[in-house]
């Protein structure tokens, strides 16, 4: 069966993701819908496709194409707090990747509630890191212990809020430096848009609270590195991925964008493998 997709955010990933689908990498997905809050996006990578997609001047007009299986979020945290609950319940699954959103536990409820009450699904991709079905698996067993640590040049980290508002300084950093250590729920907050694996680590594993993160600007680095750690009663798991990032979007992994088209295929596969 043919799954007709809508697609919020015309930034690196969703661009990425637009391509693989347009050009059959993606299982039995066609686009359908493309949607960004900058209206030039979508007209821009609509002429980089074979076969056009719609452009959506709202997301009203999303929800209401009943012909529409899923809707993938590409954009930001903001994107799924706005936009998730209205697109479950408009009859629609959803494949969210600023899971980060998520961190916010009135959201995750009400997602889950609206999913559960709709008949729909929510996809969460594993993202830019390794592990995550074993973690999963390792849940189930009980999990003592888990820990990300990520690693990024400076350039991918300086931008933040976070950083400035306690004067940490990155430009012309020496020597690997942690900017932040604490829970996957703070981590998510404080770098919204750079450490979105805390969030799916977490939710695959212990939870936000007791998932700790710590984040290290390392000026040797040309990638973005994540290294897990989980302990518990099926024995101890350690992954460490070293991503490539995208060129102009330093903060983000290209594999985030595979492990979409990915989970894409996934949904159109006979054989499986992994969870």
């Amino acid at each position: 069966m043919l799954l007709k997709v809508a697609l919020i955010g015309c930034g690196a990933i969703g661009t990425v993701l637009a391509q693989a689908i347009d050009e059959g990498r993606a299982g039995k997905a066609e686009l359908a819908w493309l949607y960004d809050l900058k209206s030039e996006k979508s007209e821009e990578l609509a002429k980089k496709l074979s076969l056009k997609p719609r452009i959506a001047r709202g997301v009203a007009e999303i929800y209401a194409d009943k012909t529409v299986d899923l809707v993938i979020e590409a954009a930001a945290q903001l994107a799924v707090k706005q936009y998730s609950l209205d697109i479950l319940r408009s009859g629609k699954d959803l494949m969210v990747m600023s899971v980060g959103a998520f961190a916010d536990e009135k959201l995750l409820n009400a997602a889950h509630n609206a999913a559960e009450q709709s008949g729909r699904r929510i996809y969460i991709p594993s993202g830019a890191v390794l592990g995550i079905d074993g973690i999963k698996a390792a849940e189930l067993g009980e999990i003592k212990e888990a820990t990300l640590t990520t690693r990024k040049p400076p350039a991918a980290l300086a931008y933040t809020a976070y950083l400035k508002e306690r004067d940490i300084k990155l430009r012309g950093l020496k020597k690997p430096r942690i900017v932040f250590a604490g829970s996957a729920r703070e981590a998510v907050k404080a770098f919204p848009r750079s450490v979105n694996v805390a969030a799916t680590l977490s939710l695959a594993g212990i939870g936000l609270d007791k998932t700790k993160v710590r984040i290290i600007a390392d000026p040797k680095l040309d990638r973005n590195v994540h290294k897990i750690r989980v302990r518990g009663k099926a024995g101890e798991l350690v992954t460490e991925a070293r991503n490539v990032s995208f060129p102009d979007v330093p903060r983000t992994s290209y594999l985030a964008a595979l492990s979409a088209i990915q989970t894409l295929r996934n949904l159109s596969e006979s054989i499986r493998v992994g969870t």
